[in-house]
Order: C-alpha cells, then sequence, then structure tokens
C-alpha cells in the first residue's frame, strides 16, 4: 500500500492474466510422438513453476491446448518463451497460436489453481 499526499492508503490490485495456447501438428503423428517425452517433461516443469495450469492433446489429435498463467509485465514475451522451449516447437513438429485471455467469470476459481 502507499498514500497519495493526505488521502486513504490506496492498495495495488494485481490482476492474473490468463493465455491460451493451441498447438497444432505440422506433422504426422507417428513423427510428432517420437518427441511426446521431452514435450511432457517440459509441460511437467512448466505446471511446477506455477506457469501451466492444464494442458493435453485434442481429440481427434492433431494438436493439444494449454491454460497458461503469464506475468501481467510482458505477457507477450512470457509466451513467446513458453513456445520456444518446447520440444514440439524447437524440433518443427508443431506450431502455436498464443492468445492472451482476461476472463471475467470464474476468475477466482483460475486465481486458486
Amino acid at each position: 500500500s502507499y498514500s497519495l499526499s493526505n488521502g486513504a492508503p490506496v492498495t495495488r490490485i494485481r490482476i492474473a492474466m490468463y493465455a491460451i495456447a493451441i498447438v497444432r501438428y505440422r506433422r504426422p503423428l507417428e513423427e510428432v510422438t517420437v518427441h511426446q517425452e521431452p514435450h511432457r517433461a517440459y509441460l511437467r516443469a512448466l505446471k511446477a513453476d506455477g506457469r501451466l495450469l492444464a494442458a493435453g492433446p485434442l481429440d481427434p489429435r492433431y494438436g493439444g491446448l494449454f491454460l497458461l498463467r503469464v506475468s501481467d509485465d510482458h505477457p507477450q514475451a512470457d509466451l513467446d518463451a513458453i513456445r520456444d522451449g518446447d520440444p514440439f516447437y524447437q524440433q518443427g513438429v508443431a506450431q502455436y497460436e498464443l492468445l492472451l485471455w482476461k476472463p471475467v467469470i470464474g476468475t477466482e476459481e483460475l486465481d486458486r489453481l
């Protein structure tokens, strides 16, 4: 909290920023699955540090989706770094669509994840 002149203290509220990553395979599934274990290890690391809330393949399996928490200071840079660190992206077997998301309903539940 901080005070503006003689007024009451003002508390700064940090708004959680979320993002959705849509991952689409660029190669046949058998070429993608070769890189599946390093990809999933990467996702487990993102989950452990609080950036990944949920992830999984689409059905039918032509890609996947991630629900992410990113910084509100540099959200696009965070998303780019997440994409660039993924073995699927590094090996050229998938492309990312990165969407910043500001939910207005259900935020309390998301913030608890």
